[in-house]
């Protein structure tokens, strides 16, 4: 959980908490729990230093104790010894510096602690680029002799020049503190300290509050030093990285396997309550397993969880969860994550949790526009031993003739998922980087080709292996069109879709769903063999069956004395070729055209290096004098940086990808696709990279002035009188050739299809459609006039939200966006102030208010209502020159609902 947000809460409105993290002080002969916030007002920065009595939710959780402010006379330096370093898994100890007193720190093992002190230096580097202008911390002084009253600073601070001092004499009392005193410390201790929050079925009544339940959590995701485990933290130098690299290839000659059982669980539920115990399907094996990884989908169906992704619900079930558990054994709880109704809880054996490292959690919606969490997947990443194992939980597209949805969702996944590195400067892990790949979920592949009772009579007979030749997913992995290179095992149950709520009994309603294998389990590694996979009948509070499978895995353990052996010798190694050579590359090329390239449609080349010199190399892209990062917008390298060994060659992807933030220039002429990449040798020399290419102007991007101004396809259009109308859009009193539309034709043809065939569109606007004919649409509308839009009526409703939130100014201009915001709770306001819209501007607004009442009239058969479409539109219709905050989001939508009720203007 973010704890800057608690610290957010303390501060003063012009003051940001940058990021937090919870760390021990350490003295002589104890260790104290305290919260760290990287604070920053008026480009100064400073180091708050917090009690806390647990993990800090809200104000109240801490108590400001002392500001080290970031000056000349800070300085923070890493002091883990080189044993520490050289394994993975030891936390960072650090000494933090002011004026002439010390203070030794210990962040816990992750990411995240080496972000903080990245970020510690960035600021402190920012101070030394100006030595002569100190930062003056005048608006810190108001917290020496503050005292804000409950959630602020509880206590009045001593000059600054005493604030280590202050702490060390603080430890030294603090041990006298009344018994609560004590009792809300040895909270917060055991909150950073403990390995693992170990409890049973009945310890499990605990859990009876959302704080109890993150207090679980957060309690075992710190874990100590594992001296088992290898590879050094990042050290940003290239002999680390050929350590790194040489300690990988030899891997062999210091581990060996050792089976673990890992149990996967998924269930639909279907947005009920838990309504009997779990047990008959998380405890059916006879050992206990020793992890246990356990996914839910469609946890909550509600509208609050869908748009505010908050549910009580995940209380409910994570309860249920850790009630059902094998009673034979104590089982931490390391990590939870949620999105929207999709939900992954990870748990491991009590003894096995000092093993557990390099946990993190990512989510991913692919709803509608690619954004909405009520499709998608959320994955926990984690170090066992010495394996990396990664564990997806994904609720795929609906509806049984959507399995090419279901397929672009997967590869959505593969690509957006990306977990941070513990270096932020390396690119981020995808899902297929790791060791084993766990797969499950509700991935809604149904049954093809066959009648209701037809698939009825052989389930009847229990000839699952027929059925199974007409199922979508196999039939999709044997096409390798998704999932290539996992595995599935063998299929002896029943369909788990769709059942009746709370019996066994086949879809009675008016739909007859046809049964399908919705829930399923796939993985993806080496030395893995499944001990059973099967469905839960006993189980009937949703229209699914559980599913699910135990899994043993061979796991990569380390041998303390081989892995000496194996390091040592590979330093000798390097010690005896460093500064004999200088390094080299060859490239297989050094320019590169991208032809014709389009708005939202993604082109990549390959730039092979091979690594020709006689020693390892390090390469990396690095910027140009006077620009912010290596290259254009548009463009990205992967990997960005990189190790190259003695012989051995690496493949770049140069990606180009044009979106809403980069089209607008694009398409008027002020920028090319033109960019010179330099590619740069650790110790060697530097190489320059062209890119150039041509860009097709799109009506994605462009302003609603411009399109109102061209009567003919944009693409038709010569490029200097594109530019010129963006010119003329930016000058009130330019003349005006001719009157121009209206409103824009792409956004009528958009509309007026959809008005024609799909207002009574079920789940119009919130089923996506395919980015296949996306594209078709866009080349509808940026080449001519076609009689209909081609691709299906989610796919026209999708592109025209996509048109919407690619407007360089939306159709509420940014200068009118706070009269907004005041005029909400108003309806005569709020029509006042979109009449003083720009002429262009009003149509587009009432245009499309007057098209969304049309579709309120429909509901019955759209199943939309006010609220879902003023979350939708007031979004892309009332855009945030800033970053959004809750509360402004709930008055756009307040704003916009004025216009969708009957009688509107």
């Amino acid at each position: 959980m973010d704890q800057s947000v608690a610290i957010q809460e303390t501060l003063e409105r012009e003051e940001n908490c940058v990021i937090a993290v919870q760390c021990d002080v350490l003295f002589d002969d104890a260790e104290e729990s305290r919260l760290l916030g990287l604070v920053e007002s008026t480009k100064e920065n400073a180091i708050f230093i917090y009690t806390h009595r647990r993990m800090a939710i809200t104000a109240d959780d801490v108590s400001l104790e002392d500001i080290l402010p970031i000056s000349l006379e800070f300085s923070v330096v890493e002091v883990s010894s080189p044993e520490e370093l050289a394994v993975v898994g030891g936390d960072t100890r650090v000494r933090v510096s002011f004026q002439d007193e010390e203070l030794e720190l210990r962040l816990p093992f992750g990411s995240h602690s080496r972000l903080f002190l990245s970020e510690v230096n960035r600021a402190w580097s920012d101070v030394c680029k100006s030595p002569t202008q100190q930062p003056k911390f005048e608006w810190i002084s108001k917290y020496r002799r503050a005292s804000r009253g409950q959630g602020d600073v509880k206590q009045t601070l001593t000059p600054l020049g005493n604030t280590i001092t202050k702490l060390n004499q603080h430890r030294k009392t603090e041990k006298s503190s009344d018994k609560k005193g004590n009792i809300d410390k040895e909270k917060a201790s055991n909150s950073v300290t403990q390995k693992s929050k170990a409890y049973s079925s009945t310890e499990s009544q605990a859990i009876s509050s959302r704080e109890d339940r993150d207090d679980l959590v957060r309690s075992s995701s710190h874990t100590p030093s594992n001296k088992s485990q290898i590879l050094a933290m990042p050290q940003f130098g290239l002999r680390d990285n050929l350590i790194k690299c040489e300690l990988l290839k030899n891997e062999d000659l210091y581990t060996y396997l050792e089976d673990f059982s890992i149990f996967l669980g998924t269930y639909n539920v279907n947005g009920q309550i838990p309504k009997e115990s779990l047990r008959p399907w998380l405890s059916c094996t006879l050992n206990p397993p020793d992890i246990y990884c356990v996914g839910f989908q469609e946890l909550d169906l509600s509208k609050e969880a869908f748009f505010f992704n908050d549910t009580p619900k995940e209380l409910e079930w994570t309860k249920a969860v850790s009630e059902a558990l094998h009673p034979d054994v104590k089982y931490a709880l390391v990590k939870l994550v949620r999105l929207v109704g999709i939900m992954l809880i990870f748990y491991v054996k009590k003894e096995h949790a000092e093993f557990i490292s390099d946990v993190e959690v990512e989510t991913v919606g692919t709803g509608i526009m690619g954004r909405m969490g009520n499709k998608g997947a959320v994955a926990i990443r984690f170090r066992f031993h010495n394996s990396d194992i990664c564990v997806v939980n994904s609720h795929l597209a609906a509806h049984i003739e959507e399995y090419e949805r279901r397929n672009q969702d997967y590869r959505d996944i593969c690509s957006r998922l990306l977990f941070r590195q513990l270096d932020p400067t390396r690119p981020p892990l995808t899902i297929m980087k790791h060791d084993v790949v766990l797969w499950i979920g509700d991935l809604n592949y149904r049954l093809s080709d066959l009648e209701v009772d037809n698939v009825k009579e052989l389930i009847s007979k229990k000839n699952f292996e027929k059925l199974h030749s007409y199922d979508q997913l196999k039939r999709q992995i044997d096409e390798k069109a998704v999932f290539v290179g996992f595995v599935e095992g063998e299929i002896t149950f029943q369909p788990t879709y769709k059942y009746d709520t709370g019996s066994d009994m086949w879809d009675t309603s008016e739909k007859c769903r046809v049964p399908a294998w919705c829930d399923r389990i796939l993985w993806k590694g080496k030395n893995i063999k499944q001990q059973h996979y099967q469905s839960h009948m006993a189980l009937k509070t949703s229209d699914h069956k559980p599913v699910s499978s135990v899994l043993v895995t061979g796991i990569k353990r380390v041998n303390d004395d081989d892995y000496k052996k194996t390091f040592e010798e590979i330093v000798r190694n390097i010690d005896k070729m460093e500064n004999e050579c200088i390094p080299s590359v060859t490239l297989s090329k050094q320019e590169f055209h991208f032809k014709d390239l389009k708005f939202m449609q993604h082109q990549a080349e390959t730039l092979s290096l091979f690594n020709d010199g006689q020693v390892p190399c390090q390469f990396e892209f690095i910027q140009k004098p006077n620009e912010p990062t290596y290259c254009k917008p548009w463009l990205t390298a992967n990997p960005p940086k990189g190790f190259i060994a003695q012989g051995g060659s690496v493949d770049i992807e140069l990606e180009v990808f044009v979106n809403r933030s980069t089209a607008p220039d694009l398409n008027s002429g002020k920028e090319q696709i033109e960019d010179i990449l330099v590619l740069h040798l650790e110790r060697g020399k530097d190489y320059f990279i062209s890119v150039a290419g041509n860009y097709m102007p799109s009506c994605y991007g462009t302003s609603i002035r411009s399109l109102c101004q061209l009567r003919e396809p944009i693409q038709d259009m010569p490029s200097e009188v594109l530019r010129e109308l963006v010119e003329m859009s930016g000058d009130k009193n330019a003349a005006k050739t001719e009157k121009p539309l209206d409103i824009p034709k792409e956004l009528w043809m958009m509309v007026d299809h959809l008005f024609r065939n799909a207002i009574k569109q079920e789940d119009i606007f919130q089923q996506p459609g395919l980015r296949t004919e996306f594209a078709e649409i866009r080349d509808c509308l940026d080449t001519g006039m076609p009689d209909s839009l081609p691709g299906s009526n989610h796919s026209v409703a999708e592109a025209l939200l996509l048109f919407l939130d690619a407007l360089p100014e939306p159709v509420v201009p940014f200068t009118f966006y706070q009269q907004c915001l005041e005029s909400c709770s108003s309806a005569s306001l709020c029509e006042k102030v979109i009449s003083m819209l720009p002429q262009c501007h009003q149509n587009v607004f009432n245009y499309l208010a007057a098209f969304l009442r049309e579709l309120l009239k429909n509901s019955a058969s759209n199943r939309l209502d006010i609220n879902i479409l003023a979350t939708i539109f007031a979004s892309l219709l009332l855009r945030s020159p800033t970053k959004q905050d809750l509360a402004e989001k709930r008055k756009t939508q307040e704003f916009f609902q004025h216009f969708l009720t009957q009688g509107s203007s």
